[in-house]
């Protein structure tokens, strides 16, 4: 046998068996449309044999929806023929000898043989992926409702929060604002009847008064409290940086914080550094008095209260210690939470918020406040922030 034949029966032995046993449908088909040749496999997914398909049309295999028009596209195939996908970007379906039809995808082959032009079509049933693709689509649009209803509701419930909020907001400022006025006017017909009583002094008297101008100044700090906080979360406080003297400002804090002492305390001030720097006194006053504040009356009688600045650098970095009853190791992460009070320190007056307002005030500054503190020694704030420019 000549070798060129050899090499031809060898070729269409490979083919056959490749044909044969392909795990795809595999259909030959000639130009005027005819089915030529078709592999057991598509026998299989069409439940047709091989003599109910050889030279019938391939329109069989397709739903009739759209067989009529199929020829069209089968002609314009055999002018320009090449291989590639079928349908590209559209569902395709293919019919069963029943007439049920399943869907498909397509991929398309060329060749001439003895000048006869053929097209092979590669057909796989996609019928197991798209039940898991819809399944997947059903499952993604059940969650999108799902989380568009969440959305819903987590919208509600802010706009709701938020109604709240404002609510509390006026509340504050209004009670805040109406307490404050006989408040004032309390404090001062007790101070006219402390000077009216000193022309006939009671120790008695004396006593009483004192508690009820302590009672007025706890009310008025716990309303100071509310406002600040009210007008730094309604972002209602603006910075007015000025030149200031650090030195200065402190000395007259810490004098006028004296009234508050306990027996025996004092403030101890120590400065380092140049005394002139650029920011807002108001806030930084603000500051100092609450930690002072706060250093004195968490301090036993008799104890010390030490204030140190310094400015170097830029940077302004102020320490207030104390020797008082310090915060619990387990606790100090709350400290600056509103309304939180330390366990050994719920005996004392306070409303929970000053060193809540304290921080806000830093971070308006541009700078950080932190603390060291052990429980029955006693605990040192520590305040940092950059010096502004003109």
């Amino acid at each position: 046998m000549p070798e060129n034949e050899v090499i031809s029966l060898e070729s269409e032995i490979g083919f056959r068996a490749l044909f044969e046993n392909a795990t795809i449908g595999i259909l030959v088909v000639g130009q005027n449309g005819g089915i030529e040749l078709v592999n057991p496999h598509a026998e299989k997914l069409f439940d047709y044999s091989n003599a109910e398909l050889i030279g019938k049309p391939v329109e069989i295999l397709i739903p009739q929806s759209v067989a009529g028009k199929h020829h069209h596209h089968r002609d314009g195939y055999f002018e320009k023929p090449k291989s590639r996908p079928m349908g590209r970007g559209i569902d395709l379906f293919a019919r069963k000898k029943d007439g049920s039809v399943f869907p498909v995808e397509i991929s398309l082959g060329y060749y001439e043989l003895a000048g006869q032009k053929l097209a092979m079509a590669f057909i796989s049933d996609i019928t197991q992926r798209k039940e898991a693709e819809n399944e997947l689509k059903k499952i993604n649009d059940q969650l999108e409702e799902r989380v568009q209803q969440r959305t819903l509701e987590l919208t509600a419930a802010l706009e709701r929060e938020m109604e709240l909020n404002n609510m509390k907001s006026r509340f504050v400022s209004f009670a805040s604002h109406e307490f404050r006025t006989p408040l004032t006017t309390i404090l001062s017909s007790i101070s006219l009847v402390e000077i009216y009583l000193n022309q006939a002094p009671s120790e008695k008297t004396t006593k009483h008064i004192e508690r009820i101008k302590s009672s007025i100044k706890h009310l008025t700090d716990i309303l100071n409290d509310f406002l600040s906080l009210d007008k730094l979360e309604q972002g209602k406080i603006e910075i007015e940086n000025q030149e200031q003297d650090l030195k200065e400002l402190i000395d007259e804090t810490v004098e006028d914080i004296k009234q508050i002492m306990k027996a025996g305390q004092q403030v101890h001030f120590n400065h380092t550094g140049p005394a002139e720097i650029f920011h807002d006194s108001k806030i930084l006053r603000n500051v100092l008095i609450n930690l002072l504040s706060n250093a004195i009356k968490y301090s036993p009688e008799g104890n010390a209260v030490y204030i140190e600045s310094e400015v170097s650098n830029g940077l302004v970095t102020i320490h207030v210690k104390d020797s008082g009853i310090g915060i619990p190791e387990d606790e100090q992460k709350h400290l600056f939470q509103k309304f939180y009070r330390a366990s050994n320190a719920s005996s004392m007056q306070g409303t929970g918020l000053g060193l809540n307002i304290v921080q806000r005030y830093v971070e308006l500054m541009g700078g950080q406040i932190g603390f060291t503190s052990k429980s029955g020694v006693g605990t040192v704030f520590t305040v940092q922030f950059r010096q502004n420019h003109h």
